[in-house]
């Protein structure tokens, strides 16, 4: 089962990196040669490539906003893709990168998203570089739950 776990977020923005500092976690730990693990940053069309590339599964790691307390951890599963790509490249959400990516192709992979969720994005003008303590203190159990994802049988088992 080969599997993509694609990092995003923009370092600028205080919480926005947790995709970042969730790949930069992960590449100090042994993973199974099945797994690639990828930082995209910002790369919204890059992701959107990938996401078109003959994966089983794709995990998109990202800073998530529902409204819980800063820290708190996300598995979600998208709903299917629509296809409309609103194109903005400064705004490529993992929603607007699965409808782009889904606009130039067959996505075969199921995606999940690891969602944390963010205290903030920092200033409105200066952004902040860094994570706040309470993301920053999830990124090594974000790293656990994408490890125990990436087992076959706990990838099978996630509520649609």
């Amino acid at each position: 089962m080969k599997i993509l776990v694609a990092c995003v977020g923009n370092i600028f923005l205080g919480d926005d990196g947790f995709g970042v500092e969730v790949a930069r976690a992960l590449s100090r730990r042994q993973l199974p040669e099945n797994v690639y693990v990828k930082d995209f940053g910002i790369r919204g069309f890059d992701l959107a490539y990938a996401l078109v590339d003959p994966w089983e599964a794709v995990i998109i790691v990202d800073a998530l906003p529902r409204g819980e307390a800063a820290g708190t951890l996300y598995v979600v599963e998208p709903g299917p893709a629509s296809g409309d790509a609103a194109i903005n490249p400064h705004g490529m959400d993992p929603v607007r990168v699965l409808n782009l990516a889904a606009s130039m192709g067959t996505i075969s992979a199921r995606v999940l998203v690891v969602g944390c969720e963010p205290l903030d994005f920092g200033d409105e003008f200066e952004g902040r570089m860094g994570l706040s303590a309470p993301v920053h203190a999830a990124v090594e159990e974000a790293c656990d739950m994408i490890v125990k994802l990436t087992n076959s049988s706990q990838l099978q088992t996630v509520e649609r």
